[in-house]
């Protein structure tokens, strides 16, 4: 039997990478301190695998196939789209793990679509660096499960599914054989724009609204939001919600503590951490 002891939500933000300087130091030193903490608040619960919910970027998946999620069974490496600072590896998966949670989605009403060998991009390899790795180097056995969601390009997965598959995922961990304990995180979002005259932009209310859905354990306030009022408010980038949905659905009634926030137009995005505490 398996536990999901935790879940957070943080960013996963390449523009750290490409332009590590632009930011005030303060905000940088702000926002790589969030990450540590994350880290060690992640040590703390003494994971032996991490679920990370990521979105593909139009970079995965292309015009000819765009899987409304997909979770990698086999072989994972990445990412692909390697920055400076953030070099293509080779990552641990839970094989069986992952193949369970598949396969008992298709029990349960999700067909996941699966990769049995896998390159993932910068949504699962940036927490996977800054969150999982200081892990495995302090001697920890931690594996990586990767999750893809569509949440970058229409059609998008509804919120509300997304929700539901983070139940699935949980339900799946607590009928597994073997005894595991699972984090899970929520990479992405908040606000940004994507590769229109309004990049840069970052909208705090936007950021605060959904922090506050996770910090009060609101996972129906959160799903509550149409893409209309997404797409308006926190740009294409803030579809990377549904990341968060799924993580929140994961630990139901979880409450959340905020670990940090900074609104970095140099970074083009809002950048929040919050960990969601399972009693």
């Amino acid at each position: 039997m398996g536990t999901i002891v935790g879940a957070f939500l943080v960013p996963h933000d390449p523009v750290m990478y490409v332009a590590p300087d632009a930011p005030p130091v303060e905000k940088r030193e702000s926002v790589y301190a969030a990450f540590r903490l994350c880290s060690e608040r992640l040590a703390a619960l003494k994971p032996t695998t991490v679920v990370i919910i990521g979105c593909d970027h139009y970079m995965l998946f292309g015009p000819q196939c765009l899987p409304s999620y997909l979770i990698a069974v086999g072989d994972i490496d990445g990412p692909i789209d390697q920055l400076p600072g953030l070099r293509r590896t080779v990552m641990q998966n839970n094989e069986s793990l992952a193949g369970h949670i598949a396969e008992h989605g298709k029990s349960h009403g999700f067909d996941w679509a699966v990769g049995r060998a896998f390159t993932v991009d910068h949504a699962i390899a940036i927490p996977q660096q800054l969150l999982v790795e200081p892990l495995r180097a302090a001697g920890m056995d931690v594996k990586t499960i990767p999750v893809y969601l569509a949440c970058s390009v229409d059609p998008y997965i509804k919120i509300r599914r997304a929700a539901e598959l983070g139940a699935q995922i949980r339900q799946a961990v607590v009928d597994f054989s073997d005894e595991e304990r699972v984090v899970v995180i929520g990479s992405g979002g908040i606000s940004h724009w994507v590769g229109s005259a309004l990049m840069g932009r970052v909208n705090e209310t936007f950021d605060r609204e959904v922090i506050g859905y996770a910090l009060d354990g609101d996972l129906d306030g959160l799903c509550g939001l149409t893409d209309e009022y997404i797409l308006e408010n926190g740009g294409e980038g803030g579809m990377e919600i549904r990341n968060f949905a799924c993580a929140m659905g994961a630990v139901p009634s979880a409450r959340g503590e905020l670990l940090g926030y900074e609104a970095v137009p140099e970074w083009v995005t809002g950048l929040g951490f919050v960990q969601l505490h399972v009693e």
